[in-house]
């Protein structure tokens, strides 16, 4: 007799989710000009390609973001330091002007808001959004940008962190 094995069902919500604090994540701030203008904390930040040069973000449909993020043909993409906690959580909380409650910031190429002092930033030209579930993910190709120095925040179990140097061997 053959025994025919049922695929699993998927993953429930909170257990992906605990699944997923697991991975480490630099923290970034993406930012697209409007009136007012929107920014958010995303982990979600990768490079896609080099040739082309391409970098993603996903950001949920529901967030107060999303309208203008859906429209923008620019955005920034800010890599926050080691010591950017309340940048990250400010761009992390709903229901505020953020851009109120961060002043340090200036318009950028193409209208968009650049943060003061990230580790790296990027201004970005929107090349395509992609329907993923309750996100969209959005492909953009970096048309300018530069970095500095310092150590990237990093998100990881439900909490801001940083790099620790490794002992040396």
């Amino acid at each position: 007799m053959t025994v025919i094995a049922r695929p699993p069902a998927p993953l429930d919500p909170l257990t992906f989710r605990a699944l997923l604090r697991r991975q480490a994540a630099s923290v970034a701030v993406v930012t697209a000009a409007g009136d007012p203008p929107v920014g958010f904390t995303a982990t979600s930040f990768t490079s896609v390609s080099l040739h082309p040069p391409l970098v993603s973000f996903c950001l949920a449909r529901s967030s107060s973001s999303w309208p203008t993020v859906a429209l923008a043909e620019h955005v920034a993409v800010h890599l926050l330091g080691e010591q950017q906690h309340e940048v990250a959580r400010t761009f992390a909380t709903s229901g505020i002007d953020r851009f109120a409650a961060h002043s340090g910031w200036q318009p950028g190429p193409y209208g968009v808001p650049l943060l003061d002092e990230p580790v790296a930033w990027l201004v970005c030209r929107v090349a395509q959004r992609i329907t993923a579930g309750d996100h969209t993910i959005v492909l953009a190709e970096p048309l300018t940008g530069q970095h500095g120095d310092g150590a990237p925040l990093l998100y990881h179990d439900g909490r801001y962190a940083a790099l620790r140097p490794s002992p040396k061997e």
